[in-house]
């Protein structure tokens, strides 16, 4: 619901938050438009006040019967980034990546979920993420298909409340270890992996738990590129 909502709005941030800078490109078109101050957006049951980065209130915006709102103000009140990139000409909602997404391609969704319980680390929303936590020890597997289209996997992984020992990345299909990552503490907050696929199918990663231990690896921040 939230990644609905939010996808919805991506194009009022064309309408609002805008420095008047920009009015010299070539993809903006003049338009005659209103401030709604009479309309509240109410987020999760609370009614929320949008304000830009220099702390001064937004209104939403009424253009020809359709009601806009700040993407940035929506992102704020949900806990989602949203930053502009200028060099790109891009909105990005949600996590920065540089690459594809590993939740876009096939993977053992098993332990999947986007309870913020669960997704949340260290006061961030990941949103989508693969979390387990054992109350006994336990050896568990992560499994990805990259099926061959890429060169490298940026994985990011936080162990939870213990450490994750023995992690090792390999290509499942081959039975070739692809690199050896060692023990993750929860000191180590949300760690980065960056290992060669090329030609690699499936990738699968093992590793073990001890006992009151658990991990959590956010399925957008983590890519391959």
């Amino acid at each position: 619901m939230k990644k609905a909502l939010i996808a919805s709005l991506t194009g009022a941030a064309l309408l609002v938050g805008v420095s008047t800078g920009v009015y010299a490109g070539t993809n903006l078109k003049k338009i005659e438009a209103f401030l709604n101050g009479g309309m509240k957006v109410r987020v999760n049951g609370k009614v929320v006040q949008f304000n830009d980065d220099k702390g001064l209130a937004l209104q939403p915006i009424t253009y020809k019967g359709t009601i806009y709102v700040p993407v940035k103000g929506i992102g704020a009140a949900l806990n989602v980034p949203v930053v502009t990139d200028t060099k790109t000409n891009e909105i990005i909602v949600g996590e920065k990546v540089n690459g594809t997404p590993v939740k876009l391609e096939k993977f053992d969704n098993t332990w999947y979920t986007k309870d913020p319980k669960y997704t949340t680390y260290k006061g961030k929303n990941y949103q989508e993420v693969l979390y387990q936590h054992f109350d006994s020890g336990a050896g568990p597997s992560m499994y990805f298909t990259p099926n061959k289209k890429y060169q490298k996997l940026v994985l990011k992984i936080a162990a939870i409340d213990g450490d994750l020992t023995d992690i090792q990345i390999s290509d499942l299909d081959q039975n070739a270890l692809l690199k050896d990552v060692g023990t993750i503490t929860p000191e180590d907050g949300l760690k980065e992996i960056e290992v060669n696929i090329g030609g690699v199918k499936t990738i699968v990663v093992n590793f073990q738990a001890g006992e009151n231990t658990g991990y959590m690896t956010p399925l957008i921040a983590s890519y391959y590129k």
